[in-house]
């Protein structure tokens, strides 16, 4: 039996992970029927990611994607977990936003990250660097801005349809991005659960410092973090297997793969300095049976104080990855969503 807060919700973020064999388009596809999945599993949020130039990752425009899965449901929140804003004009991502806010009112969440690309090419392709990442927090006022109508930064100029608005703003942030999200009085994501010393200093930073906004009258902290479920604990503990070696593989030929299967991961010969990335991969994630998980994420919340969970999972099977999300929902107590007739879904009624 689940003991978790009153309130506490659980989400979902998918990277729109490839896998051998398979296509971008397919990924994307993929995504789309993940949150479906998880919509009708009563999971709160549904948000996708942004990477640009990965080989692995198919998921390079997330207000597009955003825009897909939210045609494609009907009552799960939808958001970008997240756009990260110094790749990015302001201006250009509150249009952005205001769009998806204006076709799919109430649903909406806008999550914001202060990453660069993350090559000297891919930066240079997106007319960015470095720096931009440290002029994060004045991006973020003037963003905001664009909504509320009071940015100082183009005179005259006004965001249509952004202006007027009210897209909830989220920071996704480690370290210095939790005091940026205070100041500012949003709502903070932070991961990952294996880093429960460095996540606990950085939330009680952000709740010590945290100053009302429009945005927010109080902290709310989302936890973010890898978690598998399975029948048992060595099986969900193979779930993680394919993510684990994309992260060695990256980490020492710098290409990050798509997902390869557990069983052909297994008989890799791996180098000395690979075998410990794949083995720093598997340590420390959320991982087990039903019992163990809910049990794991329960003290998580319990140390943290967080108001939201947020899992993530990359696994090469499909349908294994949706079994762990369906098992996770039954080991949190949600509610399940129902069907309406249209094919869409809809909040349960009964």
């Amino acid at each position: 039996m689940s003991t978790f807060p009153d309130g506490i919700r659980f989400s979902v973020l998918d990277r729109s992970r490839t896998r051998e064999g398979e296509d971008a388009a397919q990924a994307l596809r993929a995504t789309v029927r993940l949150a479906q999945e998880v919509e009708a599993l009563g999971y709160h949020r549904f948000w996708v990611s942004e990477h640009h130039g990965v080989p692995g990752v198919a998921g390079s425009a997330p207000t597009v994607l955003a825009a897909a899965v939210a045609a494609a449901t009907s009552s799960v929140r939808v958001g970008t977990g997240g756009v990260m804003l110094p790749n990015h004009r302001p201006l250009v991502v509150a249009e952005q936003f205001g769009v998806l806010e204006s076709l799919f009112p109430g649903r909406i969440d806008m999550g914001i990250g202060r990453s660069v690309g993350f090559t000297d090419g891919i930066r240079r392709a997106l007319g960015r660097d470095k720096d931009d990442a440290d002029r994060f927090g004045e991006q973020l006022a003037e963003l905001l801005g664009w909504f509320t109508g009071e940015q100082t930064a183009h005179p005259q100029v006004h965001a249509r349809p952004a202006e007027g608005l009210r897209v909830p703003p989220f920071v996704l942030a480690t370290g210095e991005g939790a005091g940026i999200a205070a100041a500012a009085g949003l709502p903070l994501v932070i991961g990952d659960l294996r880093g429960r010393e460095r996540l606990l200093t950085a939330v009680e930073t952000y709740r010590a410092a945290f100053r009302p906004s429009p945005w927010a009258a109080e902290p709310y902290v989302v936890v973010a973090g890898t978690v598998a479920v399975a029948a048992t604990e060595t099986e969900a503990r193979r779930l993680l297997v394919p993510e684990a070696w994309s992260l060695a593989h990256s980490r020492t030929l710098g290409v990050f793969p798509p997902l390869a299967a557990p069983e052909r991961i297994e008989g890799l010969p791996m180098t000395e300095k690979q075998r410990g990335f794949y083995e720093a991969g598997l340590d420390g994630h959320v991982h087990g049976t039903e019992e163990q998980v809910a049990e794991a994420l329960e003290r998580a919340v319990k140390e943290t104080g967080a108001q939201e969970v947020m899992v993530t999972t990359s696994t090469y099977d499909r349908a294994a990855l949706s079994e762990s999300y369906r098992r996770l929902a039954h080991a949190v107590g949600l509610t399940p969503r129902a069907a309406d007739p249209t094919g869409r879904l809809t909040p349960w009624t009964a």
